[in-house]
C-alpha cells in the first residue's frame, strides 16, 4: 500500500512506512519473495533483506 507517496505495510499491529527507496538491484517482487526483518540501530528502525545483506532501508514504525 502507498500512503502519502511512501510504501507502507502492517504487521503485528504496527505500521511500517518506508522512508528510503529500496535499491534498484532488488527484484521487483522482493516484498513477496524475499525474507526481510526489521532491526533498531543507530537511533532508528531499518528494514533488511536477507538476499541483500548489509543494506538497510530507513523506516518509521507506528501503531
Amino acid at each position: 500500500m502507498v500512503v502519502g507517496g511512501f510504501p507502507r505495510f502492517q504487521y503485528g499491529g504496527y505500521w511500517f512506512s518506508m522512508i528510503d527507496p529500496w535499491p534498484g538491484e532488488w527484484a521487483d517482487d522482493w516484498y513477496d519473495s524475499d525474507d526481510v526483518y526489521v532491526d533498531y540501530m543507530d537511533g532508528g528502525y531499518y528494514l533488511f533483506d536477507r538476499m541483500h545483506p548489509g543494506v538497510g532501508i530507513a523506516i518509521s514504525v507506528s501503531m
